[in-house]
């Protein structure tokens, strides 16, 4: 059975939804390095609770493929990001298929390692923007990032318990 916060992720508008995110909210929502890593300088210990990954077909990613591309195919990890246990963060990524080879093939074999470890450890790392969602109370953001001008989409939801709120 799926998690409850990946309906909540996936349920994320990117609409100027009032009221809109407070000073501080945006900070966080905003933050362009590692989510992982902000989340360390809060004093816990990251953990990643893996809820599911597999190659997905286009009509699984409808949302976000007009972001991604036209591929027959795309690698999505879904997770939870845990601070001492509890969870800060629902992930989402999806990344085409043409993206993953050379060392970008390392994105299929993360395991319960944080995406942010790996991806702000590469020199090729860009951000073509971040856009702030928001389904009910609860506040997210997506990313497409680029590794060696290859696409991924993240997608990520900030549970109840996260600093942000």
């Amino acid at each position: 059975m799926p998690h409850p916060a990946l309906a909540q992720l996936r349920a994320l508008r990117y609409d100027a939804t009032p009221p809109p995110p407070d000073a501080r909210q945006l900070d966080w929502l905003l933050h362009e390095d590692s989510m992982t890593q902000r989340f360390e300088q809060q004093g816990k210990r990251i953990t990643v609770t893996m809820l599911g990954e597999s190659w997905v077909g286009p009509d699984d990613i409808t949302l976000e493929q007009p972001l991604l591309g036209q591929e027959p195919r795309y690698w999505l990890r879904e997770i939870l990001l845990c601070a001492d246990g509890e969870p800060w963060l629902a992930g989402r990524t999806v990344v085409p298929e043409s993206t993953l080879n050379g060392p970008e093939l390392a994105l299929k074999q993360l395991g319960n390692t944080p995406l942010g470890r790996y991806l702000f450890t590469a020199s090729s790392l860009t951000r073509d923007f971040i856009e702030v969602g928001r389904c009910d109370e609860l506040w997210g953001r997506r990313s497409r990032l680029r590794l060696g001008g290859k696409p991924l989409l993240l997608t990520e939801l900030f549970l109840p318990a996260s600093p942000l709120y």
